[in-house]
Parts: C-alpha cells; structure tokens; sequence
C-alpha cells in the first residue's frame, strides 16, 4: 500500500515502527507458546507473516532515516532501525524459538517437505546454528552480546557519515577548467566565492576537471577524510567484534564465516580469482598509467597522484577520443534516460511504465513511477526516484526496499514497492539536470536492482525479490550496465537537450571506444578495493588499520594519499558488504555472461528478456542463483565474456 508521507511529522515513525514491532512479537510469543503439534502452518509461516510485518514498517520507518528532508525524522528514523535491528538479533537468539522451529524440523511434516518450503526450513535451521544455539550458553550470549555491539557501530558509521557538511569555499577563477553551468548551480557565499562541497555531483565533476591541482588535492583529502575523526574507531572496533565472532564458531576468520552462505563459500576461491585476474588487470592498468604520467609530465615534476588520476584521464578522453564529459551530457538529460531506460527494458521484458501524478512523497523532487505488464491497466509493483542531492540525505546511489511482493492468505499478490536514491546534478531554470554517461550508467544499475525487487513472483518474503545469495545480487544490475553501451540502444533515446538532435553516430562510436581506454585502472581499483576489505577480514593482524590500506593500495599503482583515512567512507564495510565487496567483480562474471545472450539473439530481444525475467528476476531467493543462471543461460555459466570485455582472453591477448 502507498504512504502518505507528506503528513509524516515527528513520532509517526515511532508510532508505525513500534506498533509493528509490537505485533510481530506478539505473534513470535504465540508461535512458541503453541500448544498443539508442530506444523508448517503454525510454525514457519507464522515467523513468515512476523516477518512481513516487520518488513512492511521499514519503508515509513527506518527508511525516513536516508531520505527524509527533517534532521528531527531522520534521527527518529534512525534510532528506530537501530531499534528493529536489536530486536532482530535477540529473536534469532532466543532458545525457545530455536525449540520451536527445531521441534517441526523433527515431525513427518518437516521431513516430507520439498521446494520452497523445504529452503525455508534449511535456511531457518542454518541461521538458528549461526546464531549459535548449537553452541554452549555461554558463548551464545558473548556471540548475542557482540552482533548488538556490531549493530550500534554500523548504525552509527552511517548516520556520521550522512550527516557530514564540509566543502571548499573558491572563487570562479579556481575553478577553471568548470563549465558554467557547474558554476550556477553551486552555492554562493556573501563573499562572492563558491561552496564545493562533499557530495558527489560538486566533487567529482570538480576532481575530473578541475586545472587547479591544489585544490584537487584539497578536495580528495576533504573527502578521504570524511567522518574520520568518529568512523576509524568504530570501523576498527567492528573488525575486531567480527574476527572474535569468527573465532566463536571455529572459523579462522570473518570472511569464511561469512563466505560458507554465499556462491563463492570460501575465502580461498575469492583469493584464486582474484589471484586469476590481478596480472593480466596490472599489466595493462601499467600501460594506462604511463599514458597518464606522460599527460601529466607536460604540467608537473614528479609522480602521477590519486587526485591527478581522474583529471587525466578526462583529459585523455578528450585528446584520444573527442570525448567531453560535459557535452556528451547535453544528450543526457535525466528525463530522457529514464525515458531510455523504460523503452529499452520495456521491450526486452514486457513492461509498460507510467508517472503516478499524486505521488505524496517525502520531498517535492521525488517522482513515484508504477510497472505493469505491457497491454495491462494492473499495476505490477511501484518504486519511487529519489534523484537529488539534499542536506542530511543518504549520499550515495543505491536501491531501497519499501515493501516486498508476497503472496496474500486470498491468493493475490501484492504488489512490491521500491526505491532508487542517488544523488545527481540538479535542474535549474535554465537547463535539465544532466548525467555524465558514467551517471546515466550508474542509473541502469540502480534500475536493475529495482526491477529484480519489483518483478518478483515469490511467494514468500524470506526468498522475495533480491533476498539471494549475496554474491549474486549484484549481477542483475550489472547486466543493466551493458544496454548503456550499445550504439543502438543509445541512439534511440540520447538526444541533445535544447535542439533534440540524436546523439551523432560518430561520438556514440568514439564514447563506445574509450570505455575500455582505462579498464585496467578502473577494474584494479575495484579488486584493490575488495582485497582491503579481505585484509581486514582474513584473519590477519587489524591492529593498524591505515597500514593495511596503505599496503593494498600498492594494487592501485598510485601513491598513498598521506594523512587521508579513506576507511572512514568505506560505507560498504558498515553496510553489509564485510568479507563482500568482491561480490561486484564476482557478479560481474555472471552478468557479462548473462548480457552474452542478449547479444547473441539481440539485444532487447523479447524471446530472452523473457527467459531472463521468469528465470531470474521472478525467481528471487526461491533457489540457488546457480540454477538461476544455468536456467536462462541453458548451459553453466562461465567467464568468457567477463574476460573479453576485460582484454583478458587469448584473443585479445
């Protein structure tokens, strides 16, 4: 059901989250209390409809906490997911429960079980044992006692880091190299100079284009440092709560612990693919790096830096290739991409799209979008865009749950409802809001996790939408990213925003070309990041946690920004992407393949969007992701694609 957030005010979310929260735990005490014999229905699906209830309260609850223009909201939003999170983690504690679902796992019912119901049972039981309830008391209530402590760390790291308010006040001639229209937007102080601030729409176009290498530097070292004074401290505290968990259960370290439940299920697979790519991936990042150096030895003495990296690289983008961030925008409005977005997927997976008029969101900007089968007046599922910056708000781009399709007790679906938050240029009076292709792409992502939420046909919440392996999850939207590169999909949509012209075939070429031109760079950036995720959840030393990032960052072929505590931002360690974040590269291999087909029988061809959506989107969690993936693929999957697109294959070798 849609909320009315625009009468939301100070204690609602106390009042929805609590009352929720009540009910679940009235029902939770009903399941143990139960008198009779065990059954699916009084046990598992009651927990399943707890469950829901909970699940349902986010989106007017703790989701206000990211999104919501009242600092006052926020707080309260965020105290409540703190709240819920705590409450999780003691019911998944409680003896009595673990008696209770251990108590059907035993009866003739349990042992008859088969699909979906058979994955829910398993998936209980192996959380029951991750909580610790097949060890002794002891250590389950040091186990319970540090998940809580875990919790409060990472609701704290993110409301830091939400709540940073810094920037560099310049003047226009500092900010050479800028477009105007960046200029314009920025805030201007009674000075005369300009507010640069942290979030990503100032700071990246001013770190790509910015001449002054003073400020580059300045900036990076603002935004390397970003809640460092709080953040180190809590991120090195939950290192450490995590590798005593791990030694709880015997495991040598977090990430085992953690991988045993995901695809990849040990930490040595993560290490020999990596092991896998890294010398193809710093051999030619070797070769883009003197390139840039070469760039850079025409301004400066001395070594190529993190901040000048970008700017170079922009630079070469242009001297290579033509390519000009800021004009390749003009054919990028926000609105004809999207437009773009719901043509491209419309076709492929059958789907119509419309603006819902009376939205009633939280914020004037926000846009609330309904899905429906293509020829159907019924909507399928809704999801709200959230696409500005603002004071307070969650800083990234990312997908949010507001609430999960599920089979109703009268056999209808409800319909699931989303969100996308990001964070790009907003428009003025004079012009759209314009997205950097690498915006636009970052959009198709997004939108790829929203469709894997929204077109799910799962009946239960446990297995709805994207609740799947966790090193899958990611694969859905990087199979997104592919259709943001195809010259025919591109010009279908990409049109220059004041004379409507189509983006000229020669610059989609050009733009196409120089995707690859710093891959190396790019993609030993990603492995450099989830190997210093790795280190610090391998079970090595994490007494010093700048060491280990100056040590991973020889990865990148940059020199350590000194005096910069970039673990502080590392927002995916304290977001549930610990001993994860390999899972972007990981994914990757899957969603290349996946896109393999698409080219093979044509890009937005019905017949495989199709194959894709059945096999993959509305499957949700109700299966491993590998049978998802030999499903569509009709074969096993494997990392050809994924290799070529790199450079990596024998015949591009």
């Amino acid at each position: 059901m849609l909320t009315d957030y625009t009468t939301m005010q100070k204690g609602d979310v106390a009042a929805s989250t609590g009352s929720a929260l009540h009910e679940a735990e009235t029902i939770i005490e009903k399941v143990i209390a139960e008198p009779s014999t065990r059954t699916l229905a009084n046990t598992l699906l009651e927990l399943e409809r707890a469950g829901r209830i909970l699940s349902d309260a986010y989106g007017r609850g703790p989701f206000m906490g990211k999104v919501h223009p009242d600092p006052d909201i926020r707080t309260e939003a965020t105290e409540w997911e703190e709240k819920v999170s705590k409450w999780t983690n003691e019911l998944i504690f409680r003896t009595d429960l673990a008696a209770a679902v251990k108590a059907f796992a035993a009866t003739d019912e349990a042992a008859g079980l088969d699909g979906i119901e058979r994955r829910l049972l398993d998936e209980w039981l192996r959380d029951l044992h991750r909580a610790g309830h097949d060890l002794d008391d002891a250590a389950r209530e040091e186990l319970k006692a540090l998940q809580a402590r875990l919790i409060e760390l990472q609701v704290a790291y993110e409301r830091n880091l939400a709540e940073v308010d810094d920037g560099i006040d310049m003047t226009r001639d500092e900010l050479d190299g800028l477009p105007d229209d960046y200029v314009e937007r920025l805030e201007k102080n009674d000075d005369g100079t300009f507010r640069v601030t942290m979030a990503y729409p100032d700071y990246m176009p001013f770190i790509e284009q910015g001449r002054n290498r003073d400020l580059r530097k300045a900036m990076q070292f603002k935004f390397w440092n970003r809640a460092a004074e709080t953040n180190t401290a809590l991120l090195g505290e939950a290192v450490g709560i995590r590798a005593r968990i791990a030694t709880i259960f015997g495991h040598g370290s977090w990430a085992d612990h953690m991988l045993e439940v995901k695809m990849a299920k040990n930490l040595q697979a993560v290490n020999d693919f990596y092991d896998s790519v890294i010398p193809g991936l710093t051999t030619r990042a070797m070769t883009e790096r003197a390139a840039l150096q070469a760039l850079s030895d025409k301004d400066y003495d001395g070594e190529l830096q993190s901040w000048d990296w970008f700017y170079y690289a922009n630079q070469r983008r242009k001297t290579d290739y033509g390519i000009d961030p800021n004009e390749v925008a003009k054919y990028f409005s926000l609105e004809r991409v999207i437009d773009g977005m719901f043509a491209i997927t419309g076709e492929a997976f059958g789907l119509e799209y419309s603006r819902v008029e009376d939205a009633r969101a939280w914020h004037e900007d926000v846009v609330l979008y309904e899905i429906r089968n293509r020829n159907e007046s019924e909507p399928l599922a809704y999801f709200y865009a959230d696409l500005f910056p603002r004071d307070g708000k969650f800083g990234h781009a990312a997908a949010f749950p507001i609430e999960y399709g599920v089979r109703e007790p009268d056999g209808s679906y409800r319909k699931p409802i989303a969100a996308i938050v990001a964070n790009f240029t907003k428009p003025t009076n004079s012009q759209p809001s314009l997205l950097e292709h690498g915006e636009a792409v970052t959009l198709f992502h997004e939108f790829g996790h929203v469709l894997h939420f929204c077109l799910t046909t799962v009946d239960m919440l446990r297995f709805s939408g994207y609740d799947t392996e966790w090193d899958f999850v990611e694969a859905p939207s990087q199979i997104m990213e592919h259709w943001m590169w195809q010259p025919e999909v591109l010009q279908r949509f990409a049109a220059h925003h004041q004379t409507g012209d189509v983006i000229p075939e020669d610059l989609v070429n050009r733009l196409v070309e120089a995707r690859d031109l710093h891959i190396g760079m790019q993609m030993i950036r990603q492995v450099f990041l989830g190997k210093l995720d790795m280190a610090l959840h391998d079970g090595g030393d994490t007494s010093d946690l700048e060491a280990i990032a100056r040590e991973a960052n020889k990865l990148t072929l940059l020199p350590f920004h000194e005096g910069t505590h970039f673990l502080a931002s590392f927002g995916h360690l304290m977001g549930g992407y610990d001993a994860g974040y390999y899972g972007y590269l990981w994914s990757k291999v899957y969603g290349d393949d996946m896109f393999s087909e698409f080219q093979r029988l044509g890009v937005t061809s019905p017949e495989v969007g199709k194959r894709y959506r059945d096999e993959v989107l509305a499957a949700g969690g109700s299966r491993d992701a590998i049978e998802h993936l030999r499903a569509f693929l009709q074969r096993d999957p494997n990392s050809d694609a994924f290799l070529r697109n790199l450079g990596l294959d024998e015949t591009s070798t």
